[in-house]
This record gives structure tokens, sequence and C-alpha cells, in this order.
């Protein structure tokens, strides 16, 4: 395991609804992101190709609109199959740059026809090594995708260390955080569509409490970054022009931030880690082991895979 090396949050937005040029534009931030020294990079939620914030797609209690469906149909047409063409062209960005790759994507289920909320994660070499599905969706996310569940729930033994993640609101979930904690996750991945203050004390309590380093991952998203065309565009006329202010952070395992947060703009965050920081930051608490109770708690995760190594 490397001990000291560079990763790095991409606070960017994608063409929104347009899944070509968004591809388009993670390759030119993946060479960029490497070109800094970075060895992990992190993409944010639903960043191919549009967390569809703001939009309704037509629906209240009781009915749905022609409208909507329409606006369904352009969000579905933007998002990916995994795996797929586009799957194997964010492989080869990761070989390209050296990099593990790990970004939030909206999956379709062509044969379900569920959308998910999903984290990919691309191996230096390119290899797709694995996903994770958002497993509860908040509010109207409820609307678009569906749940995951514990099949997904994976971390990766690699050459950095043990990483993994949880989607934005996911985080909140005590028990999807130990799931995590209890496979020694050293590099928590949190992809997020919060830019709220209080989502940076989240952040740095799961640092403290994991003992891990956090990437928080969030898009910069204007109004006018909308398709002027798209249908439901009335539904942001009452939405401020800034979107999400963002908000990426760099946070080490005794809660100081190495990088962020960085707000209202878009940019690449890195910082150096080091590996040492996880053991010292144990001496005194370590949620998994000597802080756990085993005696009086126990956790099981139905269908949570094995470590997986990388």
């Amino acid at each position: 395991m490397s001990k000291k090396y560079t990763v790095a949050v991409v606070q960017a937005a994608p063409i929104l609804f347009d899944l070509e040029k968004t591809l388009a534009k993670t390759a030119h931030l993946v060479t960029e992101a490497a070109s800094k020294g970075a060895q992990l990079v992190l993409f944010p939620e639903a960043f191919i190709s549009v967390y569809p914030r703001g939009l309704s797609f037509g629906t209240v209690v009781g009915s749905r609109s022609t409208e909507g469906r329409e606006t369904w149909l352009k969000y579905w047409d933007s998002s990916i199959e995994v795996p797929s063409k586009a799957t194997e062209q964010l492989g080869e960005m990761a070989k390209k740059a050296k990099v593990f790759l790990v970004l939030g994507v909206n999956e379709k289920d062509t044969v379900s026809g569920t959308m998910y909320c999903t984290m990919l994660y691309f191996s230096p070499e390119g290899q797709l090594m694995g996903k994770h599905r958002k497993l509860k969706p908040t509010a109207a996310e409820r609307i678009v995708w569906g749940e995951g569940d514990g099949s997904t729930l994976s971390i990766f033994n690699t050459p950095l260390g043990k990483m993994g993640g949880l989607i934005c609101w996911e985080n909140y979930m005590p028990l999807a955080r130990m799931a995590l904690y209890q496979k020694g996750v050293q590099l928590y991945l949190a992809p997020t569509a919060d830019s709220r203050e209080n989502w940076q004390h989240t952040l740095k309590h799961i640092a403290l409490e994991g003992r891990c380093f956090v990437l928080g991952c969030n898009q910069f998203v204007t109004k006018s970054m909308y398709p002027k065309d798209l249908p439901g565009i009335a539904d942001l006329d009452q939405q401020p022009e800034i979107m999400s202010s963002g908000g990426s952070v760099i946070i080490a395992p005794t809660g100081e931030v190495l990088a962020g947060p960085l707000w209202d703009e878009e940019g690449i965050l890195t910082a150096e880690i080091d590996m040492d920081e996880i053991i010292k930051s144990k001496l005194d608490f370590d949620s998994v082991g000597h802080y756990a109770r085993n005696d009086v708690f126990s956790l099981t995760v139905k269908d949570q895979p094995d470590l997986k190594d990388v």
C-alpha cells in the first residue's frame, strides 16, 4: 500500500441532459486531475449526466403530465447502462490517466425500466471494479430512482487502501455507515447533491466516527446550464440562478479539513493524504475495534459482498 499520495475531488457540472458532451467533459477533467498528481479522482452524484434538481417530471399526488413524461424521456436518454459503451469509455479515461476513477451516474436498467443513482468504480487498468446503488432516494428523488440493496455495499481493497462510499443522504443512515466500517473502509467517498453548510458537519463526523479519509464531492450548477428547450423547464422559474453552490471537501481521519470546502465555482481540489494518519487516529477510538462492544451489539447486512481485492 502507498502510504502517501494525492487524491482529487472534481466540483463541476455535466453538460445537462447530453450524454456524449458530458463524457467528453469528464475525460478533460480526469486528465486535468491526473496532471495535478492525483491517483484517485472522485466526481459528484449523478454527474452523468444530470442531477434533476428543481424538476417535478409533471408529478403531483394522483396524477402525471404528458410534458413530465417527455422530461423523463430526456433524462433516460442521457443516462447509461452498466456495462455499456459509455462505461468502456470511462474505463479508458481511467487507464489513460492511470487513476482510480469513481463517479456518480444515472444507471438505467433497460429490462425493468428502472433508474438507479449509482457510483461506479474504475481501476487504473481501466476495469470496472464494481458499483454501488443508492439504498434510499430522498423525498422527490423517489419518483425517478429505484432503491439499491446490500449486494452493492462494496469495499475495494486497492493499492491505495480500502475504498468505498455512500451517496448523499445515505450517509445519514447509521447502519449503512457501519456496514462500511465493518469492512475496514479507509477512503470513504461521499458524492452528494447537498450544498448546505450543515453537510460539512456530517462529513467531519463521518471522518471522526470511521477514522477514515472522507472525500466529499458536489456539483456547481446554475439555472442557465439547463437546456432552454427542456420539457418542464418552467419548473425552474422560481429557482435561484445558483442552484448548487458546491461545498466539495477532503477531510482527515481526525476531522481536519485538508482541502476546501469549495463554493460558487467549478474546480478541482487535491490533497496529499498519509495512510499512517488512520493508524494514529485509532489510538483512542475505533468504531469496529476496541470501541465497538461486540458483546453488546452486532450488525448483519443482507447480501453484502466480501471485501474485493483489486
